[in-house]
């Protein structure tokens, strides 16, 4: 599988974490670190979205300098985000072109069938993949030039030379292939085998952007959001990283909530901010299923959904946000809005505290119980916290 890249600098706004801060009893969970990331998953992509930005949006004005690699200061208080993932093209065969029309040569003629280069590489045949595409680029492809880069990147079958592959990247984005373009910001941003450039960064992540790539839009909007790179801006950046959460993005839908929350960018709404929660809920992301649990038990959130905020606080503890292991341990304790269990609440207070929640309360009340529960509760946070390491069957 190919990888894709995805630059996000922490920039995640307050309002969501400022909201369920002022809750009695939300306990923010780690910081599990933000910044820039690369991943290999793919969000799902929301039907009837349209393929390019639909203009400007702009964000509430930060109270810092946003950091590279870290999370900026006026942010340090709230729980942040996994990283965001990433999208693969299983159309196409390869992370690297994510449009729906087929490659073109540089005359503008779609080849007839699969290209032969790129379906090489995802079949690990990687010299005859570097060889095909060193042969198309030769004609003037600009996805052959993007290809040859990501096999230097990454060393398949070569030794590794970013140095090498930054020129190939240089040369995609020339001819105009956004994934060579968005590959080439990234090392700009991050000050990899050159340097380190935002400015450029921005420019070829806005080049990207105008052709409907959904990583270079959110990317382009967090720098819009933030003034980093970009004129803040933040109606302009809300419209960018909107673009991206009807595509399905996770982190930007998340995002949006957080916008109409706080008016940045975007009118105010409480309603699209449940909304835009509860969007990114489902699609699996563990911080968003825990502030919309938060939301819902505290009689906020969509009416429809009440009754599953106990489903939503138990899918964010079981993908480790320690936050709502320790909410779900007090459920158990006290048999509120899930079956009392005294083992289930040793359990999940056990990973939680082990997540660095502090909780004296609870604790106390563990202790009281009998030793046998006790054990058989850390008992199953053991096999708990095996299963998460070996990555199955949470």
């Amino acid at each position: 599988m190919i990888r894709s890249w995805n630059l996000r600098p922490a920039m995640r706004a307050v309002a969501v974490g400022a909201c369920l801060a002022s809750i009695p009893g939300w306990v923010p969970g780690p910081s599990q670190g933000q910044g820039w990331s690369s991943r290999t998953e793919e969000p799902p992509i929301a039907p009837a979205a349209p393929r390019s930005p639909q203009g400007t949006v702009v964000l509430p004005r930060a109270a810092a300098q946003p950091r590279l690699m870290e999370t900026p200061p006026h942010q340090q208080t709230m729980r942040p985000h996994v990283p965001l993932l990433q999208q693969k093209d299983t159309k196409r065969g390869t992370a690297l072109r994510k449009s729906n029309e087929p490659p073109k040569t540089a005359a503008g003629a779609p080849p007839v069938g699969p290209d032969p280069a790129y379906a090489a590489f995802d079949n690990a045949r990687f010299i005859t993949a570097l060889k095909l595409a060193e042969q198309a680029a030769a004609k003037g492809e600009p996805e052959a030039h993007t290809l040859i880069a990501r096999i230097h990147a990454e060393g398949h079958g070569v030794p590794p030379n970013l140095a090498l592959a930054a020129k190939w990247y240089q040369r995609a984005a020339e001819l105009g292939d956004p994934e060579g373009a968005f590959a080439l910001a990234i090392l700009h941003a991050e000050g990899r085998a050159m340097q380190k450039d935002v400015a450029k960064a921005a420019a070829l992540f806005e080049q990207a952007a105008i052709t409907g790539h959904i990583w270079a839009n959110y990317n382009l909007g967090l720098m819009f959001l933030s003034g980093h790179g970009k004129p803040e801006n933040p109606a302009r950046g809300a419209l960018h990283i909107n673009y991206a959460a009807e595509k399905g993005v996770p982190a930007a839908q998340y995002d949006m909530a957080t916008l109409h929350l706080n008016g940045h960018g975007v009118l105010p709404d409480a309603y699209l901010a449940s909304r835009w929660l509860k969007r990114a809920a489902q699609l699996g992301m563990a911080e968003a299923q825990f502030d919309y649990a938060v939301m819902l038990m505290r009689g906020q959130g969509l009416n429809e959904d009440r009754p599953d905020a106990f489903t939503y606080l138990r899918q964010a503890a079981e993908r480790g946000i320690a936050g709502a292991q320790n909410r779900l341990a007090h459920a158990h304790l006290e048999g509120f809005g899930v079956a009392k269990s005294a083992r289930e609440a040793v359990k999940w207070r056990t990973l939680a505290r082990e997540g660095g929640i502090a909780d004296e309360k609870i604790d106390a009340a563990l202790m009281r119980l009998p030793s046998v529960d006790r054990t058989a509760g850390e008992t199953q946070a053991a096999e708990w916290r095996e299963k998460s390491q070996l990555g199955g069957g949470l």
